[in-house]
């Protein structure tokens, strides 16, 4: 295991954060879509707390990898606030918007990947962890959507 300084602690404690935010999520998203809606600007509003944390890395002097992920939370965040919140387009349906449904899948895994990857540089046991949620967290995102097109119908 390379040697941790604190700013690698942080980027570690926010990546996991970031998968155990998404996981209460999509967790209540699958079982409880509508309360999981209300809620959901509050995930959206995070990506301001890890924004600065990225600042906070990039001014610390930590390679890029380590702090773009905050800032592609913050993009994935205000995409996905205007149009299910600000505009409440209804994307979770079928036939799918791909002018939608592109850049948040986009942003969304690009996220995950920024957080996901610098682990290895870290310590590898964590990128295999942090595997593990981040595959719980897709189940979980993409059983959501069925439940809410069944609801839906």
């Amino acid at each position: 295991m390379a040697e941790l300084d604190s700013w690698d602690v942080v980027f570690i404690a926010f990546a996991f954060l970031f998968q155990i935010i998404l996981m209460v999520h999509f967790w209540l998203r699958k079982w409880k879509f509508d309360y999981a809606m209300r809620f959901g600007p509050i995930v959206y509003a995070l990506s301001i707390l890890f924004a600065a944390i990225s600042i906070i890395l990039l001014v610390a002097g930590k390679s890029w990898s380590f702090w773009v992920g905050g800032f592609i939370y913050l993009a994935w965040a205000v995409f996905g606030f205007i149009v299910e919140y600000r505009y409440k387009i209804s994307w979770r349906r079928l036939p799918i918007e791909w002018s939608i449904v592109g850049p948040y899948i986009l942003l969304y895994l690009g996220a995950n990947m920024f957080y996901w990857f610098p682990l290895a540089l870290l310590y590898k046991p964590l990128w295999y962890v942090y595997a593990v949620l981040f595959a719980a967290n897709t189940y979980l995102n993409i059983t959501s959507h069925k439940v809410r097109a069944a609801q839906a119908a």
